[in-house]
């Protein structure tokens, strides 16, 4: 239960300027909590900048987008190709996606940079669900506010070098714990 607890404080932080995307969405909460709960013997836990405003603000979860979990809503052009790179690897059931700041910086309808203050605030979330986990960054912000392995962001034209990242990345892991994900 440890994840629902996770869950809890974070739509009760305040982290920065972002806007905290669980505070008042029990769907978002319930969401994120499940997902947790189903990633929970993930290894690796792979690691981008923040919520974006076509994504996590609005699906409640990582490089996901509302369009990927109801075929409804706002679709998300990385959260497209991670889950297809990581499809096409048999990976998805093997990894925690998450952001550095998991609440979304900016408006209703574009990202910013989150502040180093924000990064800060949300290291703790980060902290939890990283320990013990391998951990690979998507992304600079992401590279700067971890000592982890780097692959490219996939958004602006970084399709074709995240998915060679993350294939050299995961070149590691045993056959046997490729597993492919029944959802998503």
């Amino acid at each position: 239960m440890e994840h629902l607890e996770l869950v809890a404080r974070l739509a009760g932080a305040r982290i920065g300027a972002t806007f905290n995307q669980y505070a008042a969405s029990e769907l978002r909460r319930e969401r994120l909590g499940a997902y947790l709960a189903g990633r929970a013997g993930a290894e690796t836990i792979l690691v981008g900048e923040a919520a974006g405003y076509r994504g996590a603000r609005v699906s409640g979860l990582a490089f996901t987008s509302e369009r990927q979990l109801t075929g409804s809503g706002p679709a998300e052009a990385s959260a497209t190709i991670v889950h297809r790179v990581l499809a096409e690897l048999g990976l998805e059931d093997a990894v925690l996606l998450w952001n550095v700041v998991p609440t979304h910086p900016g408006t209703p309808s574009s990202n910013r940079r989150p502040t180093r203050a924000e990064v800060d605030a949300a290291r703790p979330f980060l902290a939890e669900l990283a320990c013990g986990r391998r951990v690979v960054a998507v992304g600079r912000v992401a590279a700067e506010a971890l000592d982890a392995p780097y692959v490219r962001h996939p958004s602006h034209g970084g399709a074709q070098a995240f998915a060679e990242g993350l294939r050299a990345a995961f070149a590691t892991i045993p056959p046997r714990r490729v597993t492919r994900a029944l959802f998503l």
